[in-house]
């Protein structure tokens, strides 16, 4: 099933990343119809990632950070340079077109970040998910609210469009591919794949 998705999603991943047996990039794009997956390290600016031209006012990226002093959980907060959530929530989500997001792990992801410097051009937003991720003990996370690629792309969605239905969407074949994994005793490490004797 496709999902006619209004915000565009943008994945940047890691060259390392792409061969992840539970790796969620390629969900997303199977899943939304204005979804778009470049692999590599580094490009000139966001027309160049994107392959067409864009403005990067337009554009918001789900930065690696965590939100200070935000107790609403679920919610996809816009933040300043510093890292602190902005006073205008609504005005900060308000004509975004695209959301670029870093697919990787968490130094992967920070790599792609430093390395790119016109994604500090874009809105700033974190996910605050409201539960652990649906990996669980499949793939191991950096921090204990680190969720995947997918589940921060769907959430993003589901505050920027104001339908939880396009989250729900995407979770579907996440919840699919999980069960597989774990019917076939396959784990998602840090450093190779393992199944489980």
């Amino acid at each position: 099933m496709s999902v006619d998705n209004k915000v565009a999603v943008l994945i940047l991943q890691h060259p390392q990343e792409q061969d992840r047996v539970l790796g969620t990039a390629k969900l997303i794009c199977a899943t939304l119809d204005h979804a778009k997956l470049t692999v590599g390290l580094s490009w000139r600016n966001l027309g160049h990632a994107l392959g067409e031209p864009a403005e990067a006012k337009d554009w918001g990226v789900l930065y690696l950070g965590s939100a200070h002093a935000v107790k609403e959980k679920g919610a996809l907060v816009a933040l300043d340079r510093k890292g602190e959530p902005l006073a205008d929530q609504m005005g900060a989500r308000t004509g975004v077109k695209g959301i670029v997001a870093l697919d990787g792990n968490w130094a992967q992801a920070k790599a792609l970040w430093w390395r790119n410097a016109w994604l500090t051009r874009l809105r700033r937003f974190v996910v605050v998910p409201d539960g652990p991720s649906l990996y669980g003990d499949l793939r191991r996370e950096a921090r204990p609210d680190a969720v995947s690629t997918l589940e921060a792309v769907g959430l993003a969605l589901a505050a920027l469009e104001g339908d939880g239905a396009v989250r729900e969407a995407l979770l579907a074949p996440f919840r699919e591919l999980l069960a597989k994994a774990r019917a076939a005793g396959i784990r998602d490490s840090k450093r190779d794949y393992r199944r489980r004797r």
